[in-house]
């Protein structure tokens, strides 16, 4: 018999509750364009179609016996109690099918265990019953399997900015012929590009998470309805027929999730499961990849829609335009420079925040301590009374404008920057806005902010502990009475840190906060809503 017969007799016997040797509740029949899945109440049956798609090869039955027990194999590494092993299915002399053991063996299957459909991610969320601590169980168990994830030369090599420029162009030209009268042509056209300039400027960030380890044999397919919480989180179904789709920087893994989250309809829900894995992960650098990765993961949801209509007329299904407009509001995000300005009293926390944030988003910071002392025309007097020496206001103005042109000229090339200064007064605030505005960057005007205590108890140190800031116990009442209050000018443009706590939690509360905001801002400009924005924010995921 033909295979493409044998495969339909196969299916057609296990349609048959009498077929299976335990009690069957209810049979359900789904299928992919590479599978065929037996649903029976208790155990789920999972066949490979004897198929060649380029990427994956079924045709022969010693390449489906292999690739079921990979995926056994592979899947285990996220699931507990799940994957039970690959079944043989037989025919005996008289055409008979069963799991044997007598007669031939002509399938193979995989057999799982069935999960509650209830206890799916995208159904919890549909439910509204996705609390945190389920969350934050999802963001420990993927901290987890990417730190034990296979790594190595042969996969460190999927990081290389080379095999990332190849898998994105991949992407442009798959979707090229689909475009015309189906998607937007300016829009289509700014993603490529800013696309393309990302991968060239941040080649340094690519080729350091490739020195980091970050790169992994990791889930490849990670997506809210693989995602179960039964028994502990249960993450299935992952790639095992292709490595390349695969091996990547968990960053990839993580934003097909982010974006998956965000097309449902549960954006939030997404950044704060991004939260509680890169702060178990010790991850910030994922904030700096996070949206150039979920664009291309989008790109990929609109491919394979794209590779599924018949003819060139049919109009793009509605989820297939979405992941089209995420793609754009992603590239907007990462597309566009950012300037992120870290404010508040000294010993407020900010330079410690300033000084790991640029580190982890790969910018340059100017500070407001080293400006003025690496500047010859400024009076080296050490610690003298406010507003005295280098501290009077003529040269404080002059130091605001030096950090202002440094960060327009890393703008001006496109690059993000980081200032660190207290910018205490209204117009320097203002000053920073405008300078944003007029460069149609992004902007993340960050507070830190503590109790007078705290503030006392850190310049009561640098008494003993010289470093860059001269600022002093002494000038504290000084420094208080003159810090303006913050106004309309912020509105949009600020998140709020409270760095009492915890340096670790001030900083990554600071980069989702961050990110959120850039997110949202990127979304106003999506949109074509104006400036407008959201008002001060609170750092954390939001």
């Amino acid at each position: 018999m033909k295979p493409a017969g044998q495969f339909q007799n196969i299916l057609k016997a296990m349609s048959d509750p009498a077929f299976y040797p335990h009690a069957v509740t209810r049979i359900e029949f789904r299928e992919t364009h590479i599978s065929a899945v037996f649903l029976t109440g208790q155990w789920v049956y999972k066949l490979k179609k004897a198929k060649n798609l380029g990427f994956l090869d079924f045709r022969e039955l010693s390449d489906r016996r292999r690739f079921c027990r990979r995926e056994v194999e592979l899947n285990q590494r996220l699931s507990t109690g799940v994957y039970h092993g690959v079944v043989a299915i037989h025919v005996d002399g008289r055409g008979n099918l069963s799991f044997g053991p007598e007669g031939e063996i002509v399938e193979y299957a995989v057999k799982m265990a069935q999960l509650p459909e209830s206890s799916n991610l995208a159904a919890l969320l549909e439910q509204g019953d996705l609390d945190d601590g389920r969350l934050a169980a999802l963001g420990d168990t993927l901290a987890d399997f990417f730190a034990r994830a296979e790594r190595g030369p042969e996969i460190d090599a999927f990081g290389d900015p080379e095999i990332i420029r190849f898998n994105t162009e991949e992407n442009f030209e798959q979707i090229q012929p689909f475009v015309a009268g189906r998607l937007d042509a300016d829009m289509w056209a700014f993603i490529r590009e800013v696309s393309r300039s990302f991968r060239t400027d941040r080649e340094d960030l690519f080729r350091h998470r490739m020195r980091t380890g970050r790169i992994r044999d990791g889930h490849g397919d990670l997506r809210a309805d693989h995602v179960y919480f039964h028994d502990g989180v249960q993450v299935i179904d992952c790639i095992e027929f292709n490595e390349r789709f695969r091996y990547g920087d968990a960053a990839l893994d993580l934003a097909f999730l982010m974006m998956d989250l965000e097309r449902l309809g549960h954006g939030r829900t997404g950044r704060r499961l991004l939260d509680a894995y890169a702060r178990t992960a010790r991850d910030p650098e994922i904030y700096a990849l996070l949206d150039f990765y979920a664009a291309y993961r989008a790109l990929v949801r609109l491919k394979v829609a794209c590779f599924s209509l018949k003819n060139g007329r049919e109009p793009l299904p509605a989820d297939a335009g979405r992941c089209f407009s995420l793609a754009y509001r992603y590239a907007l995000s990462f597309g566009r420079p950012a300037l992120w300005v870290f404010s508040g009293l000294p010993a407020s926390g900010k330079s410690t925040l300033a000084e790991r944030a640029a580190a982890a988003l790969f910018m340059p910071l100017f500070q407001s301590d080293s400006v003025r002392k690496q500047d010859a025309d400024f009076p080296d007097d050490g610690v003298t009374a406010f507003n005295a020496g280098a501290y009077r206001p003529v040269l404080r103005g002059r130091v605001y404008a030096k950090l202002l042109n440094l960060a327009q000229e890393e703008l001006r090339k496109g690059r993000s920057v980081a200032l660190d200064a207290t910018f205490g007064e209204s117009r320097w605030r203002q000053a920073a806005v405008e300078l944003a505005a007029d460069h149609n960057v992004g902007i993340v005007f960050v507070r830190c902010m503590c109790s007078t205590e705290t503030i006392r108890s850190r310049l009561a140190r640098r008494e003993e502990e010289r470093g860059t800031s001269d600022a002093r116990l002494f000038h504290l009442d000084d420094m208080i009475r003159n810090y303006e209050p913050f106004g309309a000018e912020m509105d949009g443009v600020c998140i709020e840190t409270d760095t009492d706590r915890d340096v670790e939690e001030s900083f990554y509360d600071t980069l989702a906060a961050g990110h959120a905001l850039k997110s949202a801002q990127a979304e106003v400009l999506a949109n074509g809503s104006g400036p407008s924005g959201p008002g001060v924010r609170k750092a954390g995921p939001a």
